[in-house]
């Protein structure tokens, strides 16, 4: 099957072509479409693993190396800001050079600085090697699906995205039973030793494998300010939301940073038009489809990543689970993100993203609802259901939201648009981590006073109230030592009761936002470029 040539419908509207070279021909392994996608799925699964098997040992590594709070709360916010702030770039950088030269960078410098961090010896190293996690995990997850793009026919990049999409959403959900398996049983040091054989695994599959594309129209030039502005529009947001449960919503610092991210993407955005080589043509944003295919993946974020977020505190410090427990619970979710992704993949290539998009965010918002209602002494049996429903759901919007938005691009900027992808979902991972946090703890605060008064406990100092809430926010029951056992348990009963509550809510504003995501979904469509890399090796 040869390249095809097809305009760009969303870049600057000049008529360039945006074919791949036809320097670039498979051979043999070299360049095969399936093997690329194995080659591109291990390394795409060391970063979607440490997004969540690190929160299983930071406990161990505060006890170790006798860190702060805050300490810790940095070895996964470090992570999380340098993988946010630098991911469109990456993928710029990956259309510029080369997304092979650009993935097999990723891998390397995450496997090393993986091993880095499990040979530290004090918090700030931690961090640091943290933060250098992030700038490669940067690199690597937009060239993969740049790979994708390139190395798919059209008739098969759904599914190719799907069981992309399948390994990321295992990876993801995974990580917890992995994590709780290797500090229980190892050390906390081994949660990142274990990305070294699979980074090594990952470089040599892709020198072997992996074929270099490139755009004839690939960009010549950095847009340096433009870089610059971004970066730190993107950071100023992400720290408001990071440190906006802190703050306060209503503090000055948080509306500060918040101002001066808008401030910066509206400059970002006056300097775009201006540049002949823009980071991100605003042409890309033409595409009613690609926009809404970005704003859908934020939606799913906030609701996904947000209500999930509670989850983990329900199971272990509502139900009393251990931390594989707990994870082993989350399996019918894992499962049929496992099983509906490349499921979701071969539906959308029949119909189009539009329906299965949309019913995805239907089933969603049903989940999140039903998450709603779970008790204090709710069954492994319904709590199995609602997990297994919001799997089903999730899988066709991870696949086809990431479709429509690298499909809806020009080949030559294939790397930005899986920035694009990425962005959106840590971005939306963080606001509803952050807003639906702000919920709970509204709710906790409105609650627990009376909670604690109704149920004849002695009356709490300001202070107290204060600490028992931010307590009862995770789940734990405020009960100091010695305290009665018959006082005892009615804390616990008091601090579940209530938790629940605000953990509902929550719950109910995902379901809501899922809701929204719908109408959303109704304005995607298939993407209009994905003819443009394909054909270029085996099918």
């Amino acid at each position: 099957m040869t390249s095809q040539t097809t305009l760009d419908k969303t870049g600057p509207g000049d008529g360039r072509p945006a074919a791949p070279s036809d320097g670039a021909r498979a051979s043999g392994l070299r360049g095969h479409p399936w093997f690329t996608l194995i080659t591109v799925a291990v390394g795409v699964m060391m970063v979607a693993l440490d997004g969540t098997i690190v929160a299983i040992a930071n406990p161990a590594i505060k006890d170790d190396l006798g860190a702060t709070f805050a300490d810790v709360q940095w070895i996964t916010n470090g992570y999380f800001l340098a993988l946010a702030v630098c991911l469109i770039t990456a993928g710029k950088l990956g259309d510029r050079f080369g997304h092979r030269q650009t993935f097999l960078i990723g891998v390397v410098g995450f496997a090393a600085a993986s091993g880095a961090i499990g040979l530290s010896h004090s918090v700030a190293a931690v961090v640091t090697f943290r933060v250098f996690q992030g700038l490669f995990g940067a690199l690597l997850m937009p060239a993969a699906l740049g790979l994708l793009r390139a190395t798919f026919p059209a008739e098969k990049l759904n599914m190719a995205i799907g069981i992309w999409g399948m390994v990321i959403g295992a990876s993801t959900a995974g990580g917890p039973i992995l994590g709780g398996v290797l500090v229980e049983h190892v050390n906390w040091q081994s949660v990142f030793f274990i990305n070294v054989p699979v980074g090594i695994l990952a470089l040599v599959l892709g020198v072997l494998i992996l074929l270099d594309h490139r755009a004839e129209n690939a960009p010549r030039s950095f847009d340096v300010l433009g870089i610059a502005l971004l970066s730190a529009a993107t950071f100023c947001l992400v720290w408001a939301l990071i440190k906006a449960p802190t703050w306060g919503w209503g503090a000055g610092q948080t509306w500060t940073f918040i101002a001066a991210s808008v401030l910066g993407f509206a400059l970002f955005a006056f300097w775009e038009t201006k540049v002949k080589e823009p980071l991100v043509p605003l042409g890309l944003f033409r595409s009613v489809a690609l926009s809404a295919g970005v704003v859908l993946m934020v939606l799913m974020a906030i609701a996904f990543m947000g209500g999930l977020f509670f989850v983990t505190f329900y199971l272990q410090n509502v139900h009393g689970m251990s931390p594989i427990d707990a994870g082993l619970h989350l399996l019918p979710l894992t499962g049929m993100m496992i099983v509906g992704s490349p499921l979701a993949g071969v539906m959308i290539t029949k119909l189009g993203p539009r329906i299965p998009l949309a019913g995805g965010m239907a089933a969603t918002a049903i989940a999140m609802y039903g998450m709603s209602t779970l008790e204090t002494d709710t069954g492994s049996a319904v709590m199995s259901l609602w997990f297994a429903l919001l799997g089903l759901g999730l899988a066709p919007v991870m696949v086809g939201a990431t479709e429509v938005i690298v499909g809806n691009a020009p080949l030559e900027l294939s790397g930005v648009a899986g920035g694009l992808q990425q962005a959106a979902m840590q971005i939306g991972g963080s606001l509803g981590t952050a807003v639906l946090g702000a919920v709970m703890a509204s709710k906790v605060d409105s609650d627990l006073p009376g909670n604690w008064k109704d149920a004849g406990l002695p009356p709490l100092t300001a202070v107290q109230e204060a600490q028992a809430s931010e307590a009862v926010q995770g789940g734990v029951p405020p009960i100091a030592p010695g305290t009665p056992d018959a006082i005892a348990a009615k804390i616990t009963d008091v601090a579940h009761d209530t938790f629940i509550s605000g953990m509902s809510l929550a719950s109910l504003v995902a379901a809501g936002v899922a809701a929204v995501a719908i109408f959303v979904a109704l304005l995607t469509k298939r993407g209009v470029n994905a003819e443009a890399g394909a054909g270029v090796g085996h099918v």
